[in-house]
């Protein structure tokens, strides 16, 4: 199989935000991330796993070019302190443990610097979907499907069937292949439609390939590493000490805040006037969209922010048609935004995989998400998770207490 990944650019956009960060105060920190295989009808073979650790091998080989550097260097937020880290940065594939012990047929685990292994998950994924993809089934047969799709879905553009306003290409981690995820980011934003435009992708090499802008900024495990990974932290207030973080790096530049890390009913008691003043909206990953939206609008309100002047960004399992739903549910209310991944980057006749790589511990300790919706998490020690409910509850329960 040819290599997969072509460039250290090829990652989402938000592991180079993340990173700068990262690098600029968290440098010492250290974590561990595990890989699962959510379909419970999957299994990859022996051959399989030996061409994920090949291609795996092959991502590590990588450098970054200077053409690439120069690109990363002429975005506003990153400094260029992190392009010279980059400059010297390289994957290591001794970070990387790669067995077949477990149901699915396949074990990830990756373990050193959060600034090495946080790089690792979406080439990770990557690797994992297009190796399956093309060794399960008849791949020229499900590219034509794709193909087809993704036609039919220029056209309802087009012809205006659904009104999407801003969205963007995220379907990186879970793509079909880098093939497949180029001709749809070259088809979608090379298009004009009548209520809709693709203003960019989450893929940073495809970004700069197609002169579109690259979308993202935070992830869960900023969230998670920052108030987790530290005996000094109450992790019922991860997100204050992650928001922190983030102005602190960036100021006003770059700012949209992940609400569902340790639930949004927790996150809105930090995300008080500054924080909401500063971050230039919030991004919605699990539970009811709409009321989720409604809750972020009456939020804004109380602070007296013109809930118009901030843009919420959908990003959970989204379609045309649940995100034409949504924004025009939200219309004239606040500006909205969507992040579309599998259904763009991975729509054929074959199921689609459903694989994560989760961090799950921080300078040795557990670290673990509790979203918006049952099922999203991942940890490997259920009482730390307990642990971890019981501080969000007990926070939520005093809110209003003088001690």
């Amino acid at each position: 199989m040819e290599r997969i990944i072509n460039s250290l650019l090829e990652t989402d956009m938000y592991k180079f935000s993340m990173g700068q960060a990262i690098y600029h105060q968290f440098s010492d920190y250290k974590t561990t991330w595990s890989f699962k295989c959510r379909n419970e009808d999957v299994h990859f073979t022996k051959k399989m796993v030996e061409e994920i650790k090949r291609q795996i091998l092959l991502y590590c080989e990588l450098r970054f070019k200077e053409e690439e550097l120069e690109y990363l260097n002429n975005i506003k937020w990153i400094k260029g302190s992190y392009v010279d880290f980059l400059r010297l940065w390289q994957p290591r594939y001794a970070d990387f443990e790669i067995g077949t012990d477990a149901e699915c047929g396949l074990t990830i685990e990756t373990k050193g610097t959060w600034l090495n292994t946080s790089m690792y998950e979406i080439p990770t994924l990557a690797i994992v979907n297009e190796v399956y993809f093309r060794m399960a089934y008849d791949y020229p047969k499900l590219l034509e499907s794709f193909k087809r799709k993704l036609e039919e879905k220029v056209n309802w553009l087009t012809e205006g069937r659904y009104r999407l306003g801003s969205f963007s290409e995220f379907g990186l981690r879970r793509r079909l292949s880098g093939e497949a995820q180029e001709l749809a980011v070259k088809e979608l934003c090379s298009h004009k439609y009548k209520d809709s435009v693709c203003v960019g992708t989450s893929n940073v090499y495809l970004a700069k390939k197609f002169g579109v802008t690259p979308v993202g900024t935070m992830a869960h495990e900023w969230i998670m590493c920052i108030g987790q990974g530290t005996h000094k932290h109450n992790p019922a207030y991860s997100n204050w000490f992650a928001m922190d973080a983030w102005v602190k790096e960036y100021g006003i530049l770059n700012g949209t805040a992940l609400t569902d890390a340790i639930t949004t009913e927790c996150f809105l008691e930090d995300f008080q006037l500054t924080f909401a003043t500063l971050f230039s909206g919030v991004r919605h990953d699990s539970g009811d969209p709409f009321k989720w939206g409604d809750l972020m609008i009456e939020h804004y309100k109380k602070l007296g922010i013109d809930p118009k002047s901030k843009t919420l960004l959908f990003s959970d399992s989204l379609d045309f048609e649940r995100a034409d739903k949504i924004h025009s549910y939200f219309e004239g209310k606040t500006k909205t935004a969507f992040g579309i991944g599998t259904y763009i980057a991975n729509d054929t006749d074959a199921e689609p995989l459903n694989i994560v790589m989760k961090t799950t511990a921080c300078n040795g300790m557990d670290v673990a998400k509790i979203s918006d919706t049952d099922g999203k998490g991942m940890c490997k020690n259920p009482e730390y998770v307990d642990y971890l409910k019981r501080c969000i509850d007990w926070r939520l329960t005093h809110r209003n207490s003088k001690i």
